[in-house]
């Protein structure tokens, strides 16, 4: 006797078991193990003079398979599967032959075999079989689209078809022309009356291919789409679809309207379809208004009334319709969609999740301040039924909502603090960090209760970058806060607790508290001593490193390197390396100066660990170091990185000496011109530098001997020292022309130049390619260059500004008050300032907060001659909105502060 058959056969055998646990129950394929090869060797009944119709539709079905899985078929391969395929025509079984059509079709034979194919698939086109000619009309058009010798010929059957009587062949032919508009367009557009009358079809599906064809056939004519549109508006549209089509067209029409008149162009027939007995055609209506431009609260009111009704509707489609279209228009209209609050709040407990998700973010956005604790008691059982993707949408609503109501941030706080401590993923917690650090940025009252909240976080913390991150910011805000001592215990925990990266950016953060905090110094070098001793050599190489910079080290304090541990901006490692390696080569009895390697931003690294491949949370050491989030924070890379290696292969630029700054490319040239010109400009201590970037468009010339001739037009007198020529202008490439101007040591010489981009043309002969040996000097006026203040200004990044500010010497201050004129708001005023001086701004202190009547605002720079600059402006706004600024100036050279304050006068 056979044996019983077990596993999964056996469940297949006794439909009538219960199914208990399917997640236990293996899952059933009928095309597991299917290999290319024996398929192949299957399809060879193809040629079986009686032909197995089961069996062929089997082999077909097992090659449609292989064929959406990805498996390519070779040329040989492909083209034995379709001549055998196409024997199977003489087959009348109907079931059979559409599986040939969708065979051939995928396998889209090549155009010397199409021919062979081509009288079947003609005659199944007049055919009596509606079946037959419909299937045939689309395989016919896949297979042919590029050719258009063929399709030329079955033209007149396109055409017939297109107005056939029978909706399913008339459906076919319309959805074929609407794929050959790709390959073929001036075929279809011969189609125009059939189609148009088609959209007058009874049939709805007939009507809607239509009128998405002549809509292809008309997108190119703004004038013809509107007279399209106007048309159908006017005339009664049966089909739900085509409907539906048309208010989509009538959008685009009104989004390129530029009529001035305060109607808009058809918001009475969108109106109008909100009354329509299809609920998709609503949908559809209510959608356009609400995406219309410059809409306004009068036109979205009845479209948020029929949203209303469908957000109680028994259909989950329509609810989420609703609610997705009114989660879009509270972004920018929150009071229109408050009448719909009511109904939104009994959509927090629907099953649909993704509903329930979008209801939730909807009313944060449209709450008032009033109903934010309501609103997280609901949200507090809603959240442990969500997915961590759900679950980051409601985090950053919150954030949303605290910023625009911070007096309630105690109660949005301890919310996610709460949600922190449950489990979730890194993405997950990672948004509620980051919200956290937001608040406390933005919300200056936020910050204790913030950093308490982050603190009991770390303590059970899995995500070594989460860990770096929180405690990175500890070391920068916790030190200014009323009670630093408190936060000593959560730190030095993950001294003993932690991994390596964690134990390396606690010392980071413990060194800090220790630097700013005079009666935290002792403890903190107690707690220093015995991190001395750790397995990991990064922990004990930071140890030593603070302690030194503390006084604490064997060989006494450190006092260059205290700067650099209360001052977070790092330096170039690429410029750094090579000052190292010229300074070790050279004399090394003097100590080697820092400020050799120009400060950049914490974002230039941050950049280039992530071009190295880095990736957050992945617990490299690197991790450590990185500041918390916040957009200004961190200085923007020093573009002289880039052209330092650059320059100094030249040997007359590389004896000018260390370059302080290079310019981001000026454009002095339009960019559909014959020769494009770009100008760069280097800042040495006793030189400026002008690299002038020039590329040939013209193929029919040789440009040589091209150099850049600079004229000084206003400003400051600069001596010209040298040129250096570039001996040949190179077709569509970039080569580099010098000029370079000798000024006083560290002074500051601004002015405009003109230039002349200056070369000799030489023909290229057409017969051989080559320059000719005779040619004529010309020339080709550029725009000016112009040098200003600015250029001698970079800037770098402090995180402990205010401790940096108290430790600078009170003697260089200088102070004054300018008149900014009437702003619009305070941030306006900060923003032109800090744009005018071109300095970085500290600890997120270019943010004013909304409706806010002062501010003080921090910036930090690097002067040439690598002079650091502070300044503090405090901003004031009177009645008539006119804005003024004190400017208080601290430098290492009192005629740098002097020149701060030029720069602000003369602007």
């Amino acid at each position: 006797m056979a044996q019983e058959p077990s596993g999964v056969v056996k469940d297949l055998n006794n439909p009538m078991k219960k199914d208990e646990d399917r997640d236990e129950e293996l899952e059933f394929s009928p095309f597991f193990g299917i290999e290319k090869g024996a398929v192949l060797q299957e399809s060879r009944i193809f040629h079986d003079p009686q032909v197995d119709v089961r069996r062929c539709q089997q082999v077909i079905t097992k090659l449609l398979y292989l064929l959406n899985q990805g498996d390519s078929f070779s040329k040989v391969e492909a083209t034995e599967v379709f001549f055998a395929g196409t024997k199977l025509f003489q087959s009348k079984d109907i079931n059979l032959r559409r599986m040939v059509y969708l065979m051939i079709k995928e396998i889209c034979p090549s155009s010397d075999e199409i021919i062979i194919v081509t009288s079947s698939l003609m005659k199944d086109m007049n055919s009596k079989t509606d079946l037959y000619r419909s299937n045939a009309i689309r395989v016919l058009c896949t297979i042919s689209k590029n050719d258009t010798a063929l399709l030329t010929q079955v033209e007149r059957y396109l055409k017939q078809a297109v107005v056939d009587k029978n909706a399913v062949v008339a459906s076919a032919a319309l959805v074929s022309g609407m794929h050959l508009m790709q390959g073929s367009p001036e075929i279809v557009k011969r189609w125009s009356n059939e189609v148009q009358e088609a959209v007058q079809s009874k049939n709805p599906l007939v009507q809607a291919h239509a009128l998405a064809l002549l809509h292809m056939i008309r997108q190119n004519d703004r004038l013809a789409v509107s007279k399209l549109v106007t048309s159908l508006t006017r005339s009664s549209v049966r089909s739900p679809l085509a409907q539906c089509l048309l208010i989509r067209y009538v959008n685009q029409v009104i989004a390129e309207s530029s009529s001035s008149s305060n109607e808009r162009p058809f918001y009475e027939f969108l109106e109008g379809c909100l009354r329509h007995k299809a609920e998709m055609v609503i949908f559809e209506a209510a959608r356009a208004i609400a995406n219309m431009n410059d809409v306004t609260s009068r036109e979205l009111t009845p479209a948020i009334t029929v949203l209303q009704l469908f957000l109680s509707s028994s259909k989950p489609v329509l609810r989420f319709a609703a609610v997705r279209t009114l989660n879009k228009v509270a972004m920018s209209h929150p009071l229109a969609v408050t009448n719909c609050n009511i109904d939104m709040e009994s959509l927090i407990s629907d099953q649909n999740r993704s509903i329930a998700t979008l209801a939730i973010t909807t009313l944060l956005k449209t709450g008032n301040e009033s109903s934010v604790e309501r609103l997280l008691k609901q949200i507090t059982s809603f959240m442990s039924d969500i997915a961590d993707e759900f679950k980051i949408v409601v985090v950053e609503a919150i954030k949303s909502l605290c910023l625009k109501f911070p007096q309630k941030y105690p109660v949005l706080m301890n919310f996610l603090s709460n949600i922190l401590r449950e489990e979730g993923g890194f993405e997950y917690k990672k948004a509620i960090v980051d919200s956290i650090l937001s608040l406390i940025r933005d919300i200056p009252d936020a910050k204790e209760s913030g950093l308490s909240h982050l603190c009991e976080f770390i303590e059970d913390c899995e995500f070594t970058y989460l860990s770096t991150q929180i405690l990175n910011l500890l070391g920068k805000e916790g030190p200014n806060t009323a009670n630093p001592a408190k936060y000593i215990r959560y730190i030095y925990n993950r001294v003993i607790l932690e991994n390596a990266t964690v134990r390396a950016s606690a010392v980071s953060a413990l060194a800090k508290f220790g630097a700013v905090v005079d009666f935290l110094q002792p403890r903190v070098v107690i707690l220093l001593k015995r991190c001395l001793h750790d397995n990991d050599d990064e922990v004990r190489d930071r140890a030593t490193f603070y302690l030194s910079a503390l006084g604490a080290g064997t060989e006494g304090s450190d006092e260059a390197a205290k700067p650099m541990l209360l001052n977070n901006a790092v330096h170039s490692l690429a410029t750094l390396e090579e000052k190292l390696r010229a300074y070790t080569m050279g004399d090394t009895e003097e100590r080697f100066d820092m400020r050799a390697a120009t400060p950049v931003g914490p974002s230039a690294v941050a950049a280039s660990s992530k071009s190295a491949g880095g990736r957050p949370g992945a617990g490299g050491s690197s991790a450590a170091s990185q500041p918390a989030a916040g957009k200004s924070s961190a200085a923007p890379a020093n573009p002289a990185d880039e052209y330092s290696a650059k320059l100094n292969e030249i040997p007359e630029l590389a004896a000018l000496g260390q370059l302080f700054k290079s310019s981001t490319p000026i454009e002095l040239t339009e960019s559909e011109t014959e020769y494009k010109v770009t100008c760069v400009k280097h800042v040495f201590p006793e030189h400026f530098v002008f690299q002038f970037n020039c590329t040939n468009t013209i193929e029919e010339q040789v440009l040589e001997d091209v150099s850049i001739i600079m004229d000084a037009t206003d400003g400051d007198e600069m001596e010209e020292e040298f040129t250096i020529p570039l001996a040949s202008m190179p077709l569509n490439e970039v080569a580099e022309t010098y000029v370079c101007f000798r000024r006083p040591e560290n002074a500051v010489n601004v002015g405009k130049f003109a230039c002349t981009l200056k070369f000799k043309v030489k023909e290229i002969d057409p017969a051989t390619g080559e320059a000719e040996e005779d040619g004529y000097d010309d020339e080709y006026q550029l725009e000016e260059v112009e040098v200003t203040a600015l250029d001698y200004m970079n800037k770098i990044a402090i995180a402990n500004f205010r401790k940096a500010w108290e430790d600078g010497d009170e003697d260089t201050e200088q102070a004054d008050v300018y008149g900014l004129g009437p702003r619009d708001n305070l941030q306006e005023a900060v923003d032109a300032v800090i744009e005018i001086l071109g300095m970085q701004p500290c600890e997120g202190t270019d943010l004013v907060a909304p409706n806010s009547r002062s501010h003080t605002c921090l910036l930090a720079g690097v002067f040439v001659g690598f002079c650091q600059v502070m300044v503090r402006l405090y901003f004031g706004v009177d009645q008539a909105n006119s804005v003024a600024v004190k400017v208080a100036v601290r430098s290492g050279d009192p005629s740098v502060s002097e020149r701060i304050h030029q720069i602000i006068s003369e602007a």
